[in-house]
């Protein structure tokens, strides 16, 4: 237990208070206890006030700093006006799909009452995050980090960092959230973003991070945002990249790294430079109006302020769709979590089905509407999953959108939609975009391994050209303009996932679809029992867990 005190002493004083208290709990794995109250309160990050969401009184919100296999605990009080849902992006709620914080799965929590989810970090590490997920509340924060660090028996493929520094990057709007909703809600797009922040702050206000000389710095970079990508790199330093949403990668130097929206990734960093300040410079993707900003790297014996051009970021897709390729699994790291079904290895298992994703937007009744596979999605009056589990009719259609996209990819048309997917089966799904932007995807309660990806339109020939070897386990992938990216699949969590476009206009407006994970069996190794205290709402509202 010394060892994992003295891992979490390096992020901060309170959490080591955490780890103490976890050595007394004998029975099971530790449980991390959290108290979070969301309110509403005055926040300027773009030099003008505006509402944002705060938890505990902080935006961005507090980080959760976990240990493999931890039990969190995290007792959330709504304070706003309206209902409120908190998803834990890539925290995969093993055979739990109940509180996975999305509407499809999960009840709000009404104005003035509170709910405690009940999540653990089953056989993960890494670089997570918490968001809002419901009425467009991303858009104004309500955000936060989430780390899990390694067991003190499993071992890390680096030297322990002389600190562990989360960097939230995100375009932001200073639009209110409502309005920006409301121009959705009667049929239109909500433009470009105005800014990007990092860590809150916009470029009025840029944040500073300060660095030993000689030492080595562990950055977890995510992409908080509502719809870019966007481009990190620091003047004058390498960035080392070392793992990618759960997954230690090989350890490639690179200038910059893109990050696309929803993604997490970590880099080390060493302040081997001489001693004075340099600009951190984050600045958006694929667009023609970029937006950069900055913050401070800042030695502790600084000789001056930071001087010179600012680092360029790239421009072409060519070089990006090769940066993405060149991330590949740390094939002689410890990983926490085994091989799909028992096998060897991800590139020798029987691939059941190959799923085609095709995203569309187009007119709906004369409001802008997106959507996949020619269904755009809407939230029916009951969470699926409840439906599911008490046989409610009426709520959804299991098939209700096809394995492929029609003939017509571009006609949409309205649906709960529920593609249904046998447990333990092995898929390959092809990410198709015939769009001119930058698509992102993300697969609740899995992650996949990203086999390949290329421009122009996917076929099947185009698997000669995937990585069967060493392709990097995540669980959000970018999919660029006119191109493809495909994913293998192991479907071994029982339950109903939310597939959506991490794009958030684009997914608000129906770009997303839920997975029902099924089988027969009702042993409790496959899937948990609604938890007792369980919100219900709509037709299950008077039902009992």
């Amino acid at each position: 237990m010394r060892t994992i005190r003295c891992q979490v002493l390096l992020l901060s004083a309170a959490v080591v208070l955490l780890c103490s208290a976890a050595v007394f709990v004998s029975a099971g794995n530790p449980i991390r206890n959290f108290d979070w109250t969301v309110t509403y309160g005055q926040i300027q990050p773009l030099g003008v006030k505006q509402r944002g969401i705060l938890i505990n009184g902080e935006f961005p919100g507090p980080t959760i700093q976990a240990v493999t296999n931890d039990n969190l605990i995290i007792n959330v009080h709504n304070h706003l006006d309206e209902p409120f849902l908190i998803s834990w992006s890539g925290i995969q709620n093993r055979k739990n799909s109940y509180v996975d914080g999305v509407y499809g799965t999960t009840c709000p929590i009404p104005p003035g009452q509170n709910y405690t989810y009940k999540l653990q970090a089953k056989d993960q590490i890494g670089t997570y995050y918490y968001f809002p997920s419901l009425g467009f509340h991303k858009a104004a924060g309500g955000f936060g980090a989430i780390n899990v660090l390694s067991r003190p028996m499993i071992p890390v493929p680096f030297s322990p960092p002389a600190d562990d520094i989360n960097v939230l990057v995100g375009d932001w709007y200073r639009t209110d959230h409502k309005a920006l909703r409301a121009k959705l809600d009667r049929g239109h797009k909500i433009g470009l973003p105005h800014a990007v922040l990092i860590n809150g702050h916009g470029p009025r206000s840029p944040p500073t991070f300060t660095f030993q000389s000689g030492k080595t710095y562990r950055l977890r970079i995510t992409n908080v945002g509502v719809q870019s990508s966007l481009n990190f790199r620091i003047q004058g330093h390498d960035l080392k990249l070392v793992e990618v949403e759960g997954t230690h990668t090989v350890q490639t130097v690179y200038s910059s790294l893109d990050v696309h929206v929803g993604q997490s990734m970590s880099v080390l960093v060493t302040a081997d430079q001489p001693a004075k300040d340099y600009r951190i410079v984050v600045s958006t993707r694929f667009v023609k109006k970029v937006l950069t900003s900055t913050a401070t790297l800042h030695y502790e014996n600084s000789d001056g302020p930071a001087s010179g051009p600012i680092p360029n970021s790239p421009k072409k897709i060519s070089w990006s769709i090769k940066q993405a390729l060149s991330i590949r699994t740390n094939s002689t790291a410890s990983a926490a979590r085994p091989n799909p079904q028992g096998s060897y290895h991800y590139g020798q298992v029987n691939i059941t089905r190959t799923i085609i994703l095709e995203s569309a937007a187009a007119q709906v009744d004369r409001k802008q509407r997106y959507g996949i596979n020619g269904v755009s999605f809407v939230h029916p009056d009951t969470p699926l999953k409840l439906a599911d589990h008490f046989n409610i009719p009426g709520v959804f259609q299991v098939g209700s959108i096809p394995y492929a996209p029609p003939a017509q990819p571009r006609k949409l048309h309205l649906n709960a939609s529920v593609m249904e997917t046998d447990y333990r089966t092995f898929v390959e799904i092809v990410f198709q975009n015939r769009e001119k932007i930058v698509q992102t995807y993300h697969i609740n309660g899995h992650s996949f391994w990203v086999a390949g990806m290329d421009l122009e339109t996917w076929k099947p020939e185009s698997r000669k050209g995937y990585n069967l070897n060493d392709a990097v386990s995540r669980y959000t992938v970018q999919v660029y303009p006119r191109s493809w990216t495909a994913i293998f699949v192991a479907l071994d969590n029982v339950g109903m996932w939310n597939v959506r476009s991490e794009y958030w206009q684009r997914q608000y407006l129906g770009e997303q679809f839920y997975l029902r994970v099924f089988t027969t069996s009702n042993s409790l190794r496959d899937e948990y029992k609604m938890p007792e205290d369980s919100l219900l709402c709509g037709r299950a509202k008077n039902m009992k867990p």
